[in-house]
């Protein structure tokens, strides 16, 4: 790689902040090697698909270096379903690569465009957290290129701070080059799903209680409601299908396929997403259902990923941008509070999903904890939606609960250290094995996690 460096606008997900910064493109693991070399003195951050919602994966003042085409399948065990992968390989790529063959990757997000290296980084949790628990739990060993220029193999039983610390660390402990882990057996293509009406919060956690059977829980719920309405919505659980599905698995059961062709990027404007069309469409989405609970197969595309079929869909909060805000907290009635601030603040999230984490929780900076997690979308409004987030972080520290770093554009390095008490034992181990603070981000700096023990 030579002349590797060249300035290129970099945001996350919900494009708050965006900054042009020095960027370069690896495609293969020595050019992630070349680029440490080459940085300049300066610190430098890993960026993937850029689903991180904030500055997660940004560094002004410093080096941006892109790992997406690190997308080789290294190796896969067809007894085991144990396979290894670069980093820069996406939950998509797994899936068209193995779903064929009976597999499926053992946690998915909403969507799959987001790399196995951002899986870990973030230690990404879906909708079977209840008893699969986050994607860290199913990682054996990664490849990781540490601050030294070597290439570190580590596991549970082989440098194992590295390790644990990598699963959730946001990228600060070096770069993931490639990872090991155990894809799901699975029968094909469908689910077998309900969908159930709830008329308010009480009801979610009544139907929530009684669906310990479906290993696939998630709800939408209404952000806009009052009264004895806070909190409709509907409750969707499923489970993979033993029935095979006809024909190709990408074909059978698509009813969205239509839908790959909607594109979000020409309807950008400030004025779309407002407080009457939120509440319109809150109000037209839960009617949506005209019965009270409907049994039908799914294909997993519209299961898993449904706003994947709208491409560049954050561009629908126009230029401005947009705010995510995922806490998760072990008290219910923190829930019903977080909900009557938002409803009382006049500012109400377009698309809000709700849902209950298991037991299984990791240490360092991984999210999940057992609880309820509420994950809103807001409209980029400035000042007045800093100043409602400050007053949910409020609530949700008071309750013991935490915000989620992968969505996170804005926390304050207080709120962050009263939320993850077991950052400093974090930050340790991060010096040990990176003293001289190569790998930084915007989020890391704001958060104190990099750039000194003084931070």
């Amino acid at each position: 790689m030579t002349d590797i460096w060249a300035e290129r606008e970099v945001s996350g997900w919900g494009r708050v902040p965006r900054a042009t910064m020095l960027c370069a493109r690896a495609d293969h693991p020595r050019d992630v090697a070349a680029a440490l070399a080459a940085r300049g003195g300066e610190p430098m951050i890993a960026h993937g698909l850029g689903r991180s919602y904030g500055d997660a994966a940004m560094m002004r003042g410093g080096r941006v270096v892109f790992t997406r085409r690190l997308d080789r399948m290294l190796a896969f065990d067809e007894a085991s379903g144990v396979v290894r992968v670069e980093a820069g390989v996406s939950v998509e790529d797994l899936i068209l690569a193995f779903l064929p063959r009976g597999f499926f990757p053992p946690v998915v997000p909403g969507t799959w465009f987001v790399t196995v290296g951002g899986a870990i980084a973030a230690d990404i949790h879906g909708k079977n957290h209840h008893v699969a628990g986050s994607f860290g739990d199913h990682v054996r060993a990664i490849d990781i290129l540490v601050a030294s220029g070597d290439v570190v193999h580590a596991s549970r039983d082989e440098n194992a701070d590295l390790f644990a610390a990598t699963i959730g660390g946001m990228g600060l402990t070096g770069v993931i080059l490639s990872a090991e882990f155990a894809m799901e057996r699975v029968a094909g293509p469908l689910i077998d799903m309900e969908s159930i009406k709830f008329e308010n919060l009480d009801e979610y956690f009544a139907v929530n209680a009684e669906s310990d059977a479906f290993s696939h829980t998630v709800s939408w719920i209404d952000c806009t409601t009052r009264g004895d309405a806070m909190g409709r919505g509907i409750y969707m659980r499923g489970r993979h299908s033993s029935v095979l599905g006809a024909g190709d698995p990408f074909d059978a059961g698509v009813v969205d396929d239509a839908m790959k062709l909607v594109n979000a990027r020409p309807f950008e404007a400030n004025w779309l997403l407002n407080g009457l069309s939120i509440r319109a469409f809150n109000t037209a989405y839960f009617n949506k259902q005209l019965k009270k609970r409907v049994a039908a197969q799914a294909h997993f595309k519209s299961f898993f990923f449904p706003l994947d079929s709208v491409r560049g869909w954050n561009h629908l909060y126009g230029d401005r941008g947009f705010m995510q805000y995922q806490m998760v907290v072990p008290d219910r009635e923190a829930v019903r509070e977080v909900l009557t601030e938002i409803t009382g603040a006049g500012m109400a999230s377009f698309l809000a999903v709700i849902k209950d984490f298991g037991a299984t929780c990791n240490g360092g900076l991984s999210f999940p904890r057992p609880g309820t997690t509420l994950a809103l979308d807001f409209p980029n409004h400035g000042a007045p939606l800093l100043a409602l987030m400050e007053r949910l972080d409020r609530i949700v520290a008071t309750a013991g609960g935490r915000v989620y770093l992968a969505k996170d554009a804005r926390m304050s390095r207080d709120t962050f250290r009263e939320m993850y008490p077991d950052w400093e034992a974090w930050r340790d181990v991060k010096e040990r094995w990176d003293p001289n603070h190569h790998f930084q981000s915007e989020q890391g700096l704001r958060l104190g996690l990099c750039g000194g023990a003084s931070s």
